[in-house]
């Protein structure tokens, strides 16, 4: 540090020196790792040397993940970081494929222009392959099937409603309740200005994440309504061993979520026999715990009610 100090103070210029004195040439002796080490890396090198390490395929697989897990949200596309990480989606070991999907999610949670970057790989066919029960993989993005789901998309959803891994059937189905669900939105107001930043596409479109009209069709066009009432009525089994064979509490509470969400949009169910196996399934658990239904749906008593009533109809 002395040797840095005295330096400092040999290559600076006094207040009251020449100031028409030539520039201060710049040292060629200085070590450029030197100065790293003293001053650090900026972020963006940072980013591409473990983006680097992530898909060398020479390197171990504790080596690719702990890069992967250092790598920061800064804007990826401007750093063409997008087509290695998206890359890694289709090689590597599973390890690494499950880390580059977090790091996707992560990225493109609340980021309508991140999003917008990463549709131009047109990702979807990939992102919802993650979804099939032969995957066994359990971590899926909601944020990219929020912005463009296909019909290839919406059957893999359907199918994951069906996995042996219940965890894969409970994210599935809080998807399936988020996409459903209204976004709530507003327009910006013409007096105030939208600056150009990450939010500026949802500020200038603010029905960009509007999926509750889509889903709504998916769910009957793609048999994913009936695909959830087989869930509560005849569930798959589903544990280490496959000797679970009653209905998941986490899973039934967010199926249930779906169909009080379905009842208040729209004409709910159309088809007599699904109507009647879920009229049928609530009689039964309503004869089991008559009062405390609501409460272990997490509903209101009113939308259960409603609920009850729609079934009925």
């Amino acid at each position: 540090m002395q040797s840095l100090l005295r330096w400092g103070i040999e290559n600076s210029t006094p207040q009251d020196a020449n100031t028409n004195a030539p520039p201060p040439t710049r040292r060629s002796d200085l070590n450029p790792e030197i100065i790293d080490l003293l001053l650090g890396k900026s972020d963006a090198e940072l980013m591409k040397e473990a983006m680097a390490i992530a898909v060398d395929a020479n390197r171990s697989e504790d080596d690719r993940i702990d890069a992967l897990d250092n790598l920061e949200m800064v804007n990826l596309e401007k750093l063409n970081l997008w087509e290695p990480l998206h890359a890694l989606l289709t090689s590597g070991p599973d390890s690494v494929k499950a880390h580059a999907v977090w790091v996707i999610g992560t990225a493109l949670q609340n980021n309508p222009a991140a999003q917008d970057a990463y549709l131009k790989l047109e990702p979807l066919p990939t992102l919802t392959s993650f979804l099939s029960p032969s995957s066994g993989n359990s971590a899926a993005s909601s944020q990219q099937i929020r912005s463009k789901l296909d019909s290839d998309g919406w059957s893999r959803l359907c199918q994951a409603l069906q996995d042996p891994n219940i965890t894969v059937r409970r994210k599935t189905a809080f998807l399936l309740n988020s996409l459903l669900t209204p976004n709530e939105t507003t327009t910006s107001s013409s007096a105030s200005p939208i600056h150009p930043n990450s939010h500026a596409a949802h500020l200038f479109q603010p029905g960009r994440a509007s999926t509750s009209a889509l889903t709504l069709e998916a769910m009957t066009k793609h048999n994913i309504l009936g695909t959830l009432i087989d869930g509560l009525t005849n569930p798959l089994p589903y544990g280490e061993d496959g000797d679970k064979e009653e209905v998941d509490p986490d899973f039934e509470e967010k199926v249930l979520r779906e169909f009080v969400c379905l009842s208040i949009l729209s004409d709910f169910l159309r088809q007599q026999r699904p109507k009647d196996r879920l009229r049928e399934w609530i009689g039964k658990e309503k004869m089991k715990d008559s009062s405390g239904l609501a409460e272990r749906w997490s509903v209101s008593g009113g939308e259960l009610d409603e609920l009850v009533q729609r079934v009925k109809s």
